[in-house]
């Protein structure tokens, strides 16, 4: 398989180093599988999703957004199917105790070998979970003596269902509480209020209703670290569509979304569509966009078409009718349903990987080097790093009556400490695209030095045009 972990671990180094992604609860030892954003992290994770949220509400006049609660009644999620279908195949190591999840656990191993070989193996993975035959699945782990990371031991138990959700109680008193959920998944809230929106939105279908929010899934190998996680956040749009429309409108927003992945700049080959074989219960199509990490090709983002099966459930279990009467062809139906569903944490994730890069900048005269993260504009946490030459000679003045006239607009950085070249390296590192320097000419012909990250070509420019061209490079 085509990996590059060196890479990975420095990716996850950069990423603590400089204030992007911290262990939760580090000072305890932390917590599996759950991540804090830090000072930087925590920007460009809200960029991120300031450019989906636009990309998805702001440009379609037919697609409204809403924030549904972590809470929901839980028979939404009997609903669902969660309940009863909420679950991935684990196994459990006898001599470790380790419980796996057996697709991540044939993936790690088909890591480890050959790209011929390792696409057999997982083509026989996937045809078993397609046919549910766990018998198989064990047979298969047994034959390849896949072993346990721990034990370094091959005894294992027979596979068999695991739920991923969490459950917790809703009540102030046990005795009185009733059992409720932390949602797995925040595509419920949205059929839920599926007549509520259309009907005060006075929506007509097609519509779609686009949510961003937090979800829960208890997943027992959670691993690649902010990959994959127990607590993480989803950017959902269910789009609502007449019966019988819906392979029009998937085909449609498959090359939708993939064509916003590629307005960020990424380099199309890193990017595949790879076609569910085993569908949902509720799909008759789905598709994965798939990102070509450092530990490989995964998902990050799903493209279904769920036909009628959530609206028709809701309206089963809740006894309302949920319905919409579509004018121009005299009719009641339960709409069908395209889903746009894309992982935040994942999205952040491949942003870095993608940004991240090793320069070795050394000349025949001088050793040297750098970090950087070549991050879109519109997403970097800093737009611009303003530094004053010196911190005397009127200079400090100057450059803070810019940093008030930027600050808001977009994000800056004011910063007085250390050689100009120190701070440029440091704004390298956490992906600022334009960097400016005040010094003794701007008190002569008001012009400053700005440095842009990529090339690091210098250029003097006027000063009152500084705000307008960071304008010009981040909308």
């Amino acid at each position: 398989m085509s990996t590059d972990q060196n890479k990975f671990q420095a990716i996850i180094s950069h990423c603590k180093e400089y204030g992007f992604v911290f262990q939760s609860s580090e000072i305890y030892d932390g917590l599996s599988a759950v991540y804090d954003y830090g000072q930087y992290g925590s920007e460009l994770k809200k960029n991120i999703k300031d450019y989906w949220w636009k990309s998805m509400t702001q440009l379609h006049e037919n697609i409204v957004g809403i924030d549904a609660a972590i809470f929901m009644h839980p028979t939404t999620w009997k609903a669902s199917g969660h309940v009863d279908n909420f679950s991935d195949p684990m196994i459990d190591n006898k001599d470790s105790n380790k419980r796996y999840r057996v697709d991540h656990l044939i993936e790690g191993f088909a890591e480890t070998l050959p790209q011929e070989a390792a696409n057999a193996l997982l083509a026989q993975m996937d045809e078993l979970l397609k046919e549910n035959d766990f018998a198989g699945l064990k047979t298969l782990i047994e034959s390849n003596k896949i072993k346990c990371s721990i034990s370094g031991t091959s005894n294992w138990t027979d596979v068999r269902q695991f739920n991923l959700m969490f459950s917790t109680q809703l009540g102030s008193v046990t005795d009185e509480a009733s059992e409720i959920y932390l949602r797995p998944e925040t595509a419920q809230g949205i059929f839920v209020n599926f007549l509520n929106v259309q009907k005060t939105g006075r929506m007509k279908v097609p519509f779609g209703i686009a949510q961003i929010g937090k979800a829960f899934r208890n997943e027992i190998v959670a691993r690649q670290f902010i990959f994959r996680m127990r607590e993480f956040e989803q950017m959902e749009m269910q789009f609502f569509v007449r019966p019988g429309t819906q392979q029009e409108w998937y085909e449609k927003w498959k090359e939708e979304r993939m064509q916003w992945h590629l307005s960020l700049g990424t380099d199309p080959a890193k990017y595949q569509f790879k076609n569910h074989i085993k569908l949902a219960h509720y799909a008759d199509a789905a598709v994965d966009i798939e990102y070509e990490f450092p530990f490989g090709f995964k998902e990050v983002e799903g493209i279904h078409s769920r036909t009628d099966f959530d609206l028709k459930q809701h309206q089963e279990y809740s006894k309302k009718k949920i319905q919409y009467f579509d004018t121009e062809i005299n009719q009641n139906y339960v709409p069908y349903v395209i889903e746009t569903s894309i992982g935040l944490d994942r999205m952040f994730l491949l942003t870095i990987c993608n940004a991240y890069a090793e320069e070795d900048l050394s000349t025949e005269d001088k050793q040297d080097s750098r970090v950087v993260l070549r991050l879109p504009a519109k997403l970097a946490p800093v737009k611009l790093a303003i530094f004053p030459l010196t911190k005397k000679d009127g200079l400090p003045e100057l450059a803070r009556e810019l940093m008030d006239d930027c600050k808001h607009a977009f994000y800056c950085f004011y910063e007085e400490k250390d050689a100009i070249g120190k701070r440029y390296r440091r704004q390298d590192a956490i992906g600022t695209p334009f960097c400016v320097t005040i010094d003794h000419q701007t008190k002569e012909d008001g012009t400053v030095t700005i440095r842009h990250r990529d090339s690091m070509e210098q250029e003097r420019i006027p000063l009152s045009e500084v705000k307008a061209l960071v304008l010009s490079k981040i909308l």
